[in-house]
């Protein structure tokens, strides 16, 4: 028979990522970062100018910051002893949004904190992905775990039949960001790993944590 599955997001899931990427920011390119409502992309200015920064200059500090810089990211509280505890009972895999040739650095990254799984790469919404990798493993059970409302909007629309968990980690991005369970795209919305373990172990696992 075959086991359950859990898939997992990395960044401000498993690890912390934007406050590394803030720091960075301020120490090396000369551009501020504070978040702005919950919009992105009007947290980056130029310390000297005070303009906003380019769309597609986010995009580029981003692709650096994940060249260069990932050694900074360690993990959300609980993450790591809560993969491993998953991992007794399921499957675990990662899926996240980097570029293809960052998928070695991820599951390198993720080894070093003692979380040893499979690292899937995406590009744009999870769904697809998501999809393809429930089909690969033909799992008896199945979660999906994301801190962005609109990776869970994907997959609600492309595999309804899959649990989701929608969990921030962060912070400075958990009380601004669209929260998926109250869009009804997420079955819960828990952003520490403490009370997040529990609820994944009895509605995905059928087991006490």
């Amino acid at each position: 028979m075959s086991r359950p599955l859990v898939i997992s997001d990395c960044d401000e899931v498993l690890l912390y990522m934007v406050a590394h990427f803030r720091d960075w920011l301020g120490e090396s390119q000369g551009v501020e970062f504070s978040m702005v409502g919950n919009d992105f992309r009007e947290s980056m200015r130029w310390r000297q100018s005070g303009e906003l920064v380019d769309p597609a200059e986010i995009w580029g500090f981003l692709r650096a910051f994940f060249d260069t810089e990932m050694h900074r990211q360690n993990p959300i509280p609980g993450a790591v002893e809560g993969i491993r505890t998953l991992s007794e009972h399921a499957d675990v895999v990662v899926l996240t949004n980097l570029s293809d040739d960052h998928r070695d650095m991820r599951a390198a990254q993720l080894a070093e904190h003692g979380i040893h799984a499979r690292v899937f790469t995406n590009q744009g919404p999870k769904g697809p992905a998501l999809k393809a990798i429930v089909d690969e493993y033909a799992p008896s059970r199945a979660i999906f775990i994301d801190d962005l409302a609109q990776h869970h909007r994907s997959a609600a629309e492309t595999v309804p039949h899959v649990d989701r968990l929608h969990l921030c980690g962060e912070p400075m991005l958990a009380g601004r960001i669209a929260c998926a369970h109250e869009a009804g795209h997420a079955h819960a919305r828990i952003d520490t790993w403490e009370h997040a373990l529990p609820w994944l172990m009895d509605r995905t696992l059928g087991v006490d944590a």
